[in-house]
């Protein structure tokens, strides 16, 4: 179990100490918003109504001791940088800032946050990957031109092993897990010598142009299902 601070209670650090708390962790969640630290109480493990700008109050809640840190202060760069700033003088290294801008993300990592996340874009790019390419079941974004992305396994590739197709030299990109759909069970790393089928999907891992050639494959098969 781990402990993690959230500084900031509106939808995305509500969400992520809901979720870090359902995975059984200990997590303190801190806001101005007395209605928003009520909200989420039950589901955390300490809620506290205060300033997270503020080493005083976050020390006073516990922060120090946290193995990571969320800051999700809304619009309000000054407090994100504030909060960041505070808690690293607690000695938490370790730091995701929600920022709202490419220019509030770069001030965050001149700052050392550990990373500037996008919520709305991020789904909103992982939306347009599932619906603009058929064959396409999750995206995730991981930085600039890079993603991991789960795929329906192109018909061609199908009754073929990892090994015999040798997709890091035709497509340059990496196959990290396979999804055995039926069973639900997600193999990580796959077995190069087990064949792939139909009721596989494949995670992959690369740049977005050398997974986007896979995904046309993919896109293609699940066309022709239909």
């Amino acid at each position: 179990m781990h402990r993690f601070v959230i500084v900031g209670l509106g939808n995305f650090g509500a969400s992520v100490a809901e979720a870090l708390y359902s995975h059984g962790h200990d997590v303190i969640a801190v806001d101005v918003d007395e209605q928003a630290v009520d909200d989420i109480a039950p589901h955390c493990s300490r809620a506290a109504v205060g300033d997270g700008r503020e080493a005083a109050t976050l020390e006073e809640i516990g922060a120090e001791a946290a193995d990571a840190a969320v800051v999700s202060t809304g619009d309000d760069i000054t407090a994100s940088i504030l909060a960041t700033m505070a808690l690293q003088d607690l000695g938490v290294d370790i730091v995701y800032v929600k920022v709202i801008s490419d220019n509030h993300a770069r001030i965050m990592r001149q700052l050392g946050a550990t990373e500037a996340v996008f919520p709305e874009r991020d789904s909103a790019f992982n939306l347009a990957s599932r619906i603009s390419e058929k064959g396409v079941v999750n995206y995730v974004r991981m930085g600039r031109n890079l993603s991991v992305q789960e795929l329906v396994v192109p018909e061609e590739w199908r009754g073929h092993t990892l090994r015999e197709l040798d997709v890091r030299a035709e497509y340059g990109v990496s196959v990290v897990g396979i999804h055995e759909t039926t069973i639900d069970d997600m193999i990580v790393p796959p077995n190069p010598d087990d064949t792939l089928r139909h009721t596989d999907t494949l995670i992959l891992a690369g740049t977005d142009e050398a997974i986007e050639k896979v995904a046309d494959l993919a896109s293609a098969t699940a066309e022709e299902a239909e």
